[in-house]
Formats: C-alpha cells, structure tokens, sequence
C-alpha cells in the first residue's frame, strides 16, 4: 500500500492536515473512528466519498508516522 496515492496535505484544505485526496476527510477522523472501535463498514457508511483504499491508506500513514519520531508513553 502507497498511501503516497491516497493522502494529501495541502495548507489550504483542512488547515494543512492530512486529508484523503479530493475529499475534506482528515486521517485523524479515520483513525479515531477506527480507535474507538468503530468497524469498517460503517466508517465507509458515515463517509460515503471514502473507499476501502482510503482507510488502509490512512493506517499505513499512521504507521509510518509511528516509525518517525518517538512518542513518550507514561509507565
């Protein structure tokens, strides 16, 4: 998966935060959907310009993010 082809920042859409090409839909709001549990299928339902694609896109940028920098963790 090349996220590369799904995710875009632009400072003028979404004040510059990763968003799904042509669409408004932030990585973060995928992300916290998929967080807090909520299936696939009905983030797709929520977001109908989403495809399948977009998510796994947006979990593969996660990933890579979480391999660039260090984020503390309280023990």
């Amino acid at each position: 998966m090349n996220w590369r082809e799904r995710i875009t920042v632009d400072p003028l859409i979404c004040h510059g935060k990763a968003c799904i090409k042509g669409t408004r839909i932030m990585v973060s709001i995928i992300l916290d959907n998929l967080a807090e549990g909520v299936n696939e299928a009905e983030i797709l339902r929520s977001y109908p310009s989403l495809k399948p694609e977009d998510i796994k896109a947006a979990i593969a940028y996660a990933a890579e993010l979480s391999r660039e920098r260090l984020v503390s963790v309280p023990a």
